[in-house]
């Protein structure tokens, strides 16, 4: 095993010893409690079955039958979450097959930060991770349930799941995904068709046509941002089957593996074992074989604040410190949009999650021995799921090498040798920057600020022709505290072509990018953010800025001067509209983006 892998996982071991051991007391309290419903009363049980066909009231009546708690983030407007429509009948059909009962728990918002790019509603975006969480736990607090199934797939509804049902961790639970949608146009023509109407070359029409082509059926949409990314961490952290993250909806495989989660779970709650409970599986190592998985396939900034978001449910704390001295040692293994031209199912065509696992754990770069959902350790998961010729759902060994060396490849010989995100500090605070897909000469960048306080105001300024220089975009008040830490993905095409021009191009902000942030280099959630004072508030056009990501360095070269400035304020206690005026209170006491951006904890 890594030496500085080991050396990483004992600090987390260390700082968690407090939190984790009074976590693991509570769940351990909650497990001596028994079957949830044998502590309910008859009027209590009654309700709780009463919508039940008579078969499944005898069954829940009498204590011994399992019964699942289903938490789904199903809309129909959501192209990721559509397949989930008729899960709950189906998961249904299932338990009955395997002696349970499966009932929906209750539903969570799922929202898409797809549709809300560079509009209001992305202000909640963030904080909407945490309504999840909080939503999770009143569908489970109903005390029904003898484990769960999670339906979610999407940004901020798998953390927000993982974060809800950690506080029910005494219960062992499956998520179950929907897969990615087949794919459309190529990344490169999608990003081409971007930047030509960022140009002005085509007309509205002509990039929807594009855009329409490229998200066009229900799945997950196919390019590797923070939904994708969501996937690979529920599969490497053993929370759902080897295999599963990236199979298409409405295939034979996809039904095959939602009936074995359920067979599974009831195998898992009829084996009453707090070894194999939720509280268990999601650990101190399961957590950092999730960063090692994140720095290894390049995946998304996002979960820079959502792991550790998760991690600290789980009475867990990690830090960037933790991200930045694993991509030390954590070779970039992937090429997936917006990294390279592949989209997920190249990846999983090339050898996927399978192979990934093998190569890291043959390489000493994972750990092998922790619990997942099957009860056995994360070797299980270099196997793969195929249909049999009788039709039936069979496990074989995942492939020993890559099938494709420009999509995937091996840890001894990856693309890098660093992985794809590190964490950059200096006067200006701490960051963090994707790297996976950032070229070489672009690491380094020393140049003056620009300031904007919205998208809007760049994107003015670039179509106005102003922006035809080397300069590092500046935009301040983008933080949790002030807005909700909105993504800043509308900037991509004028940036991109502004680069592809031949100009020094960088951003620094204490908001987000995308979870499929590309090619320019940008230092991300920054903290201390503007509302909190940090230097950021007080840059100005002109100050020379360097963004090193090689040594890790965010630094203001005129501090002196810079520092000596009154932080400017920015007042937002007017924001209203899009239902942004009911989450004033969260703004006011959310945390700061390293320590996961939450209002929970």
């Amino acid at each position: 095993m890594n030496k500085q892998i080991l050396q990483v996982t004992e600090r987390i071991i260390k700082r968690s010893q407090a939190t984790r051991q009074k976590y693991m007391e509570q769940m351990q309290s909650a497990f001596s409690e028994g079957l949830s419903r044998e502590v309910l009363s008859c009027g209590n049980l009654a309700h709780g079955f009463a919508g039940c066909v008579t078969s499944e009231k005898l069954e829940l009546a009498d204590m011994t039958t399992p019964n699942f708690g289903i938490v789904t983030a199903y809309n129909d407007m959501l192209s990721a979450h559509k397949p989930y429509e008729h899960y709950p009948e189906k998961l249904r059909e299932y338990a009955h097959k395997y002696q349970a009962v499966a009932q929906v728990a209750g539903g969570v918002p799922a929202m898409c930060d797809g549709v809300t790019q560079g509009r209001p509603g992305m202000d909640l975006s963030l904080f909407s991770r945490d309504v999840i969480a909080l939503s999770t736990a009143i569908a489970l607090s109903h005390n029904m349930f003898d484990g769960t199934l999670c339906l979610g797939i999407c940004d901020k509804i798998v953390p927000g799941l993982v974060i809800g049902t950690l506080k029910f961790g005494h219960l062992p639970t499956i998520f179950v995904p929907g897969g990615p949608m087949p794919s459309g146009i190529s990344n490169d023509e999608k990003a081409k068709i971007r930047q030509d109407f960022a140009e002005g070359k085509i007309d509205r029409k002509e990039l929807l046509k594009g855009e329409a082509a490229s998200y066009h059926s229900p799945g997950t949409c196919t390019f590797y941002g923070t939904a994708n990314s969501n996937q690979m961490l529920m599969e490497i952290m053993g929370l759902q089957l080897p295999g599963s993250s990236f199979v298409n909806p409405g295939t034979q495989l996809r039904d095959l593996l939602n009936e074995h989660a359920v067979k599974i779970l009831a195998e898992t709650v009829r084996e009453r074992s707090f070894e194999r409970a939720l509280c268990h599986i999601y650990d101190e190592k399961a957590v950092v074989n999730g960063i090692i998985g994140l720095l290894a396939t390049g995946g998304s900034t996002n979960h820079t604040l959502h792991l550790i978001a998760m991690a600290r449910s789980a009475g867990i704390h990690i830090n960037w410190e933790d991200f930045s001295d694993l991509s030390e040692v954590i070779p970039l293994l992937a090429r997936v949009y917006p990294n390279g031209a592949a989209d997920v199912n190249h990846f999983h065509a090339s050898g996927g999650m399978a192979f990934v696992i093998r190569t890291l754990l043959d390489n000493g770069m994972l750990h092998e021995d922790v619990r997942t959902i099957l009860g056995k350790g994360l070797r299980e998961f270099t196997r793969e799921p195929k249909i049999s010729e009788s039709g039936q759902l069979i496990w074989v060994d995942g492939p020993e090498a890559s099938l494709n060396n420009a999509i995937l490849r091996p840890a001894n010989d990856a693309f890098s040798k660093h992985g794809g995100l590190v964490m950059v500090q200096g006067n200006m605070g701490r960051s963090v920057i994707k790297t996976a897909a950032v070229s070489d000469e672009n690491l380094v960048i020393e140049a003056p600020a620009m300031v904007f306080d919205e998208q809007e105001d760049l994107i003015r300024a670039f179509k106005a022709g102003e922006l035809d220089k080397d300069f590092i975009a500046v935009l301040p008040f983008q933080g949790p505290k002030h807005n909700g830490m909105p993504e800043l993905h509308q900037l991509t095409p004028a940036l991109t072509v502004l680069q592809k021009r031949g100009f020094k191009i960088a951003m620094v902000t204490d908001g987000r990018m995308s979870g499929a942030s590309g090619r320019v280099p940008a230092a991300i959630h920054l903290t201390p953010e503007a509302k909190d004072g940090g230097l950021i508030s007080k840059i100005q056009n002109g100050d020379m800025l360097l963004l090193d990501a090689v040594n890790g360095e965010l630094t203001c070269i005129d501090f002196e001067t810079v520092n000596a400035r009154p932080a400017r304020i920015k007042d937002n206690s007017g924001t209203f509209g899009m239902g942004r005026e009911l989450f004033v209170n969260m703004r006011q006491i959310v945390r700061s983006s390293e320590e996961g951006a939450s209002f929970i904890f």
